[in-house]
C-alpha cells in the first residue's frame, strides 16, 4: 500500500487523538511528523515518538509530506488549509470546518484550482447510536419515522479556554451542535424547511452554552436538536416516533429500547390506571398484547471508515463519504440557526 503520509497540526486533545488512534497504515495512512505552536505540546508529541516540525514552513516545504491534519482553533482553518493545498498538501480538517460559509467558499475554490482533496473529520457519523437510529429511519422497522430528537447533555460546562471565546469559534453550536446537525442532514434525504433556535448563556460568557433546535423537512419529519452543558440530568440521547412505534437510546452505551405496535389498540375498551388525584385512559400504557418490546442491537456502518476512504479518494479517485457540499450545508444551517434566535423567528432554509 502507498502510504499517505501526515503532518498532525496542532497537537491538543483531537490532535493527539488522530495521531494515536486514528491515522493508522492499515488504512494507507501514516503520521510522520506534529507541529504545535506551543512547545509544551511538542515536547508531548515526542515523548509520543512522534517528529515534531518547529515552524509550519518547514511542514509544507518537506516534500515527503502528502497531506495534514488541521486540528487547531477554529478560527485558524482558513488559513492553514489554504496554505497548505498551495504548498501541495491534501488537507483534512476538523470541524466545524470553518468560521462561516464565506471562508470555506474561498477554501473549497482553492482546493479545486491546486487539485488537492479537502475533507472535513465529521467523525459522528460513525458513532454506534447514529447509526441505530439511521437504520430505523431506512428500514421502516417502527414504520416512517415523523419526529426525531437528538440530544448531548452535561453538566461541566465549557471545557477549555479558547472554546469560550467568539473570536475563536467558541460555543455549543460550533462544537457539539456541528455534529448533531451533519448527523441530521446525513439522514434525512429530504429538504429542509424551516428552522428555529434558542441559544443559551447560562453560563455567562459571550459564546452559547447549549442551544435547542426545531427542524422541519419536506419530507413531513420534525426534529429536535439540542445541546446543553448544565444539565446535571440528561435527557435521552436519541427519542424516535414512528407511525408503528418508538424507540429511546439513553446513552453511548446503547442502553435504550424499541417498542413497536404488533397488535390492534381497542380505544373503546381500555382500562384507566390512576393518574396522581385523578384517571386517565388516554396515557394508559398499551396492553402487553398490542406491542412487542425490541432490545437496541449495533447496526454495522454500510460505508467506509474516514481514513480508508480519504486514502481511496487520493489514490483511487473514489466518492468522498463526507462530502463538502454535505458540510458546507450544515455550516449554512448553522448560520441560519444563529439568525433564527436573534431574531427569534422561525426561518426558511431551502
Amino acid at each position: 500500500m502507498d502510504l499517505i503520509n501526515f503532518v498532525v497540526i496542532g497537537y491538543g486533545g483531537m490532535g493527539s487523538y488522530h495521531a494515536k488512534d486514528l491515522i493508522q497504515e492499515s488504512n494507507g495512512v501514516k503520521v510522520v511528523g506534529v507541529y504545535d505552536i506551543d512547545p509544551t505540546r511538542l515536547d508531548l508529541a515526542k515523548e509520543n515518538k512522534f517528529k515534531t516540525y518547529e515552524t509550519l514552513e518547514s511542514v509544507l516545504a518537506d516534500e515527503t509530506v502528502e497531506a495534514v491534519l488541521i486540528a487547531t482553533p477554529n478560527d485558524s482553518h482558513k488559513e492553514l488549509a489554504i496554505k497548505a493545498m498551495k504548498a501541495g498538501k491534501h488537507v483534512v480538517c476538523e470541524k466545524p470546518v470553518m468560521m462561516n460559509t464565506t471562508e470555506l467558499e474561498e477554501v473549497i475554490a482553492i482546493s479545486k484550482v491546486e487539485n488537492k482533496t479537502f475533507m472535513v473529520h465529521q467523525n459522528r457519523r460513525w458513532d454506534n447510536d447514529f447509526l441505530i437510529i439511521r437504520d430505523l429511519y431506512k428500514t421502516h422497522q417502527i414504520g416512517d419515522l415523523f419526529q426525531i430528537e437528538s440530544r448531548v447533555q452535561g453538566a461541566n460546562g465549557i471545557p477549555g479556554d479558547w472554546r469560550h471565546l467568539k473570536q475563536h469559534g467558541g460555543g455549543m453550536v460550533l462544537d457539539w451542535g456541528v455534529h448533531l446537525l451533519d448527523q441530521m442532514l446525513f439522514m434525512i434525504n429530504s429538504k429542509l424547511k424551516t428552522v428555529s433556535c434558542d441559544l443559551s448563556y447560562v453560563l455567562g460568557d459571550e459564546v452559547d452554552d447549549g442551544f435547542i433546535s426545531y427542524l422541519t423537512f419536506e419530507n413531513g419529519v420534525k426534529a429536535i436538536v439540542e445541546v446543553g452543558t448544565t444539565n446535571f440530568v440528561k435527557l435521552p440521547r436519541w427519542y424516535v416516533r414512528g407511525f408503528e412505534g418508538a424507540a429511546v437510546i439513553n446513552d453511548w452505551d446503547l442502553s435504550g429500547k424499541i417498542v413497536k405496535q404488533t397488535g390492534t389498540i381497542d380505544h373503546h375498551n381500555l382500562v384507566p390506571i390512576q393518574a396522581g388525584q385523578g384517571l386517565t385512559k388516554t396515557m394508559a400504557p398499551p396492553s402487553e398484547e398490542a406491542t412487542t418490546t425490541f432490545e437496541i442491537t449495533e447496526v454495522p456502518s454500510d460505508f467506509d471508515n474516514f481514513y480508508h476512504n480519504f486514502y481511496d479518494v487520493i489514490r483511487n479517485n473514489a466518492e468522498p463519504i463526507v462530502k463538502n457540499e454535505e458540510v458546507y450545508r450544515v455550516l449554512r444551517l448553522i448560520e441560519v440557526m444563529f439568525e433564527a434566535a436573534e431574531k427569534k423567528q422561525t426561518l426558511t432554509f431551502e
